[in-house]
């Protein structure tokens, strides 16, 4: 978990692709808490606890790439966007041309070694969120299943020089990403009961009960596509499906 400013190297910014965002901001609002602030011609910022983490896009713009599906994009701090994306197709991987964000950064969407898409980020005006990932509604983990988790940790640790450490978690090897000494996210190989599921990146948001956000998710209409379940050393997580088709997870941390 985090708080103030992200470090190079750390998740810091998602945004939120979604078919009917009046519907999807309320539903976000009344579930996670988001409260949201108007970029005139761009989208929705998305704030929690007083700091923006992200933003809310109408899935229908006409600066939607035809055929995305609703989804939550996770954005890495880079110090260069371009130099990232170079690297990331040296090392087998897909990047698409890196562009600007009016004056508060620069971003490319990525694709690593397996499929799994992910942003980075490279701030001018825009640093990123400052949000305590403990605060209620922040992105609070992000973690990637994978068909070849060899491949992935050696991408992802040439990419942003993290370093993998494999633990157990809930019967299954686990990755953890750290940075320096900070953990930033995870990775795990995708589960039989999981068919045929890409690689992707999941946001992790922090809720005070999983178990009453999970109730509280199925009444306003969500589907919940993992049952609430105790992650041994990690916490208490469920799956979530929103009534627009976006899928995130609802997390407790374990108490240290």
């Amino acid at each position: 978990m985090a708080s103030g400013i992200r470090r190079m190297g750390e998740f810091c910014w998602i945004n939120v692709l979604t078919p009917e965002p009046k519907a999807a901001r309320d539903f976000f609002g009344k579930l996670l808490g988001w409260r949201y602030a108007m970029i005139p011609m761009i989208g929705q910022r998305i704030r929690v606890d007083g700091r923006d983490i992200g933003m809310l896009f109408d899935l229908s713009s006409a600066q939607t790439p035809p055929g995305t599906p609703p989804h939550i994009g996770a954005l890495v701090k880079v110090a260069d966007a371009d130099a990232i994306a170079a690297r990331v197709t040296a090392l087998g991987g897909r990047a698409l041309p890196p562009f600007d964000v009016l004056f508060h950064g620069r971003s490319a969407l990525c694709f690593d070694v397996n499929g799994a898409h992910f942003g980075v980020w490279q701030p001018k005006a825009g640093p990123g969120t400052d949000v305590d990932s403990d605060a209620i509604g922040a992105p609070g983990w992000f973690d990637t299943l994978t068909t070849d988790v060899e491949r992935g940790q050696a991408f992802y640790a040439s990419l942003f020089g993290w370093t993998p450490e494999v633990t157990a978690a809930d019967g299954r090897a686990y990755t953890v990403f750290r940075s320096g000494d900070v953990p930033v996210a995870g990775m795990y190989p995708r589960p039989p009961e999981k068919g045929e599921v890409p690689p992707h990146w999941a946001a992790h948001f922090t809720v005070a009960d999983v178990d009453a956000t999970a109730r509280l998710a199925s009444e306003l209409g969500a589907t919940i596509v993992t049952p609430p379940a105790d992650v041994p050393r990690v916490g208490r997580s469920c799956g979530i499906r929103s009534p627009q088709g976006v899928v995130f997870y609802a997390i407790r941390g374990a108490t240290p």
